[in-house]
C-alpha cells in the first residue's frame, strides 16, 4: 500500500512539535505495513464516509481513507477528547 498526504496534513506538519512529526511518520510507516498493527489501533471512524482514524501518540490522531492501493491521509489533529 502507498500513503498520500493531503495539503492540510502537509501544512499541519509544519505547525506540530517535532516529537509529533517523528511519531506521525513512524505510525504512517506502520500503517503502510499493517493496518492492524497494535500501536495504531486503526478503526473505522465514520462508516458513511469510509473515514478511518489511527493514533499518532497519546494526544494526536490522524484520519484517512482507503482508496484502491492508497491510504489517503486527510487530517492530523490533536485528539478530540484531550
Amino acid at each position: 500500500m502507498r500513503v498520500k498526504f493531503s495539503d492540510a496534513v502537509v501544512d499541519a506538519l509544519g505547525d506540530v512539535p517535532s516529537t509529533v512529526q517523528k511519531a506521525f511518520f513512524k505510525q504512517t510507516k506502520m500503517l503502510q505495513e499493517n493496518l492492524r498493527h497494535p500501536s495504531l489501533p486503526a478503526k473505522k471512524y465514520d462508516e458513511a464516509n469510509d473515514r478511518w482514524q489511527a493514533r499518532v501518540n497519546r494526544g494526536w490522531r490522524f484520519y484517512f481513507k482507503i482508496e484502491d492501493d492508497t491510504y489517503s491521509i486527510t487530517e492530523l489533529i490533536p485528539h478530540p477528547k484531550k
